[in-house]
């Protein structure tokens, strides 16, 4: 699908059914919930080296200064650093994240569809794809990062189409980054209210269960906030499965 075609059909999707998505994603759950589990604990685990390194500066302040803990008053010289790690660690997480979660939606198509195929996590970390993986992240979080200093109300409404950039990304890797925000923005402003309804309920949905599930459950339904994106996509936009298939086939970028 050219990026053409894509705003196409953007510009002409149908309206969507609250009640119909949130159902169909209860009923995709219960087909994924176990590689949602697999992607939750993944992204998990591939953050742990990231924290170790963003507070190398606050154990290095204990080490050499241990007084400076005790009395209330950190060096702000090594402040500066554990601050700076911080940005970069967020950085990274959203690359993670937004790796395994395009990568976890080419899952989700596979069972929705009853295709067979592999069950790749890491498929959008590896070199055809990681450079724009990269370069999205980087544009959602200075997007990000501008909205949330514009007094954070704006992060409301940009976090529509920061969300629908993964799914988009996940059907249509072949686009450019600057093709796929636009494509996300488009098809955010033009479905931002269901979008928006959907994350919220989803998401709330989610803690709640996991929480009664003596809060180890949260792992298990992290991943249930994901799925109303997918038909959010396939409802507005609809799957090209002939170019889906054709991805990853020796196409260079």
């Amino acid at each position: 699908m050219t990026f053409t075609e894509l705003q196409l059909k953007i510009q002409n999707a149908k309206d969507l059914d609250f009640g119909d998505i949130f159902n169909r994603s209860i009923e995709l759950f219960k087909k994924v919930w176990v590689q949602g589990l697999v992607m939750t604990i993944l992204t998990m685990a591939l953050m742990i080296p990231f924290y170790i390194i963003m507070y190398l500066p606050l154990i290095a302040m204990g080490l050499f200064d241990p007084q400076a803990l005790e009395s209330g008053e950190p060096n702000f010289a090594l402040m500066i650093p554990f601050y700076l790690m911080m940005l970069v660690f967020s950085f990274f997480a959203m690359v993670i994240g937004f790796a395994l979660k395009a990568a976890f939606l080419r899952i989700c198509k596979m069972k929705d569809l009853d295709e067979v195929g592999k069950e790749d996590y890491f498929y959008f970390l590896k070199k055809p794809y990681l450079g724009k993986v990269f370069s999205l992240s980087l544009i959602s979080f200075g997007i990000s990062l501008a909205a949330t200093l514009l007094c954070v109300l704006p992060l409301f409404y940009v976090m529509v189409p920061i969300t629908l950039m993964n799914v988009i990304f996940a059907f249509n890797p072949h686009l450019s980054p600057s093709e796929i925000t636009k494509a996300a923005f488009n098809l955010g402003n033009k479905k931002w209210l269901i979008t928006f309804g959907l994350i919220l309920v989803s998401g709330m949905l989610a803690q709640v269960v996991g929480i009664l599930m003596c809060f180890i459950g949260v792992l298990v339904t992290a991943s249930f906030t994901v799925l109303p994106l997918y038909y959010i996509y396939k409802d507005s936009v609809g799957l090209d499965e002939k170019e889906i298939d054709r991805i990853g086939e020796g196409q260079q970028f």
